[in-house]
């Protein structure tokens, strides 16, 4: 159908908004960000600038976008740039949001921290001596951008916006890991020229190295160190001693803000503590039913469910001895999914991932695994606190059919604009909680103990909506939840601990997995009743993962919508 003048006029004044937009977005330096499809290709000779002044300009620049996208015709759009603009829209608002809320003044939380993510831009596939150059050049650029972060953080300890004290002992070790060790070649950053291209001349690589030696020597290094001295004898001792997002400066505004920006849904904390509570005890009567499957009886009835984790968490037969083992047992049930995922979904991507250990600088206070397109990293850190049990679900979520599948896809899906290719989390977290559902219909979870193991990651997930709520909404202490967590799951002692952590520091985050994971069980449900004999279950997963990542009402018009259309044609036949 040809389209009217208004439309293709509203169109172009729509693309010409998120095309400069992206334009300016992607042309500013940037860390290696976990949030998008891709790690970026390090090319740019500096991090980013991220004083109080650029910030400010950014913001600028944001709420004069929201200003050009207030005077667009929505309902004159095209079908598909109205859904462009139904993505595109709340990332700018919440990307403006951040800013107003002065976000970068708490640039780190127990999981996930800028000093860190230096670690991954050394991931960056550095190809041509232009690429090393600018790499080496970023390095140079360490103490400046660190003097920036020092400067933020200080105002935001000033005014009670800061990392609760409570999660942060021992995160200093992962500064500590460069700022002590003397040979440059021990830093992580030094890994790209470990094998540099061959494609390069030796005596270059040898130059290139040189350079990258002194870079890390006389600008990484002492970066670190000061870094370390600020974070022990400043952060530390004056950060906040309550838990609770609420409890920090236009605390109740923040924490929802945090909520619809990773949900994507307009849920009040009391909702989402209820859902929570609904899907616990759901949970709880299948967890209950493979204990009986197996014959457990535990000293009594009522300490069985706490024996029978005991049991999970202390015997030798659940657990690897060699980090090896842990990667190969990965590995094998990888290539398990490899042979039963073109099942369940039609379209596949051509991009393959491998399967490392994750970096001794973060492993400590990482989860159990991380997929993305390229790679899936398994947590060897603290072996028995990886039990085997666990570890089909968390390869389904990671890897195949989970993150990597959907990230590879995104990266594979040319015609979508380039902001189309942005995580979300309520959108990509539940596809990879669902994939550890469709390991059930795949025949993956070869036991009843690896069933548990689903059920206990689904009831972590339940348990999050609980637990988050219960901190920052209700008041909830680190000794309740951590006890809460302990109780339901089968989850290791520090699995508990660095998840609970991981929580109190980044708020509302772990609330996207369950909610969006219900959504399209929900949205699957609904298509199955409606569609019966008709229903295609590769088709309904090819339309999920044909949306890029899209906020979940988005997603639920656009499932509705295909119901509605394979009905139709059905009955035109």
């Amino acid at each position: 159908m040809a389209q009217t003048p208004t439309a293709r006029t509203a169109d172009a004044d729509f693309r010409a908004i998120y095309q400069n937009e992206w334009a300016w977005r992607t042309a500013q330096p940037s860390e290696w960000d976990e949030d998008s499809a891709d790690v970026q290709t390090v090319r740019s000779p500096h991090l980013p600038d991220v004083s109080p002044p650029a910030q400010a300009s950014r913001l600028a620049y944001l709420d004069d976008v929201l200003k050009r996208l207030d005077r667009i015709d929505v309902a004159a759009l095209s079908p598909a740039e109205r859904v462009n603009y139904a993505v595109y829209r709340p990332q700018i608002e919440h990307k403006a949001a951040a800013l107003r809320f002065r976000d970068y003044e708490m640039p780190f939380n127990s999981d996930t921290a800028f000093w860190s993510n230096l670690d991954f831009m050394a991931d960056g596939k550095l190809r041509t001596s232009a690429d090393f150059r600018a790499y080496a050049a970023r390095l140079r650029d360490v103490p400046r951008y660190f003097d920036q972060q020092i400067a933020n953080m200080r105002a935001g300890l000033a005014r009670g916006f800061s990392v609760p004290q409570a999660v942060l002992a021992g995160r200093d070790l992962s500064i500590a890991m460069t700022a002590e060790p003397k040979d440059p070649q021990q830093s992580a950053l030094w890994a790209p020229y470990r094998q540099m291209p061959a494609t390069i001349p030796a005596a270059e690589q040898d130059a290139l190295r040189a350079e990258a030696r002194a870079a890390i020597r006389e600008a990484v290094i002492p970066a670190f160190g000061k870094l370390l001295a600020f974070f022990r004898n400043d952060y530390v001792p004056h950060a906040r001693a309550t838990l609770a997002a609420e409890a920090m400066p236009d605390g109740k505004a923040w924490y929802r803000e945090q909520i619809r920006a990773y949900t994507t849904l307009d849920l009040s904390p009391d909702e989402i503590h209820a859902i929570g509570l609904a899907e616990v005890a759901s949970l709880r009567a299948e967890m209950d039913a493979i204990i009986d499957k197996v014959g457990f009886t535990g000293r009594s009835p009522q300490t069985r469910f706490a024996d029978f984790l005991r049991f999970l968490r202390t015997d030798p037969q659940f657990y690897a001895k060699t980090p090896q083992e842990l990667l190969d047992r990965a590995a094998w049930i990888s290539k398990r999914v490899d042979g039963q995922v073109g099942k369940i979904i039609g379209t596949l991507p051509r991009g393959r991932f491998t399967i490392v250990p994750v970096a001794p600088a973060i492993a400590p206070y990482w989860t159990a695994g991380r997929g993305g397109a390229d790679t899936y990293w398994v947590n060897t850190y603290d072996l028995p606190s990886r039990p085997l049990y666990n570890l089909p679900a968390l390869t389904l979520h990671e890897s195949v059919p989970g993150h990597s599948l959907q990230l590879s896809l995104v990266r594979e899906q040319g015609d979508l604009p380039g902001f189309r290719r942005n995580y979300i989390s309520a959108y990509g977290e539940g596809w990879g909680l669902y994939s550890e559902w469709l390991g059930v219909e795949m025949g993956i979870y070869q036991t009843p103990y690896e069933d548990f193991g689903r059920l206990t990651y689904a009831m972590w997930r339940a348990c999050r909506l609980v637990i988050d709520t219960g901190i920052h909404h209700m008041g909830w202490t680190r000794e309740q939840a951590l006890a809460y967590l302990r109780d339901n799951t089968a989850l290791s002692e520090h699995e508990v601990t660095t998840e609970v952590d991981r929580y109190i520091s980044w708020p509302a985050q772990a609330l996207s997995y369950k909610l969006g994971e219900i959504t399209i069980r929900r949205l699957r449900s609904e298509a199955e009743a409606q569609l019966g004999s008709k229903f295609d279950e590769r088709a309904f997963h090819d339309v999920i993962l044909a949306q890029g990542a899209v906020p979940l009402p988005v997603l639920e018009s656009q499932v509705r919508a295909w119901v509605a259309k394979t009905r139709a044609e059905a009955g035109a036949r």
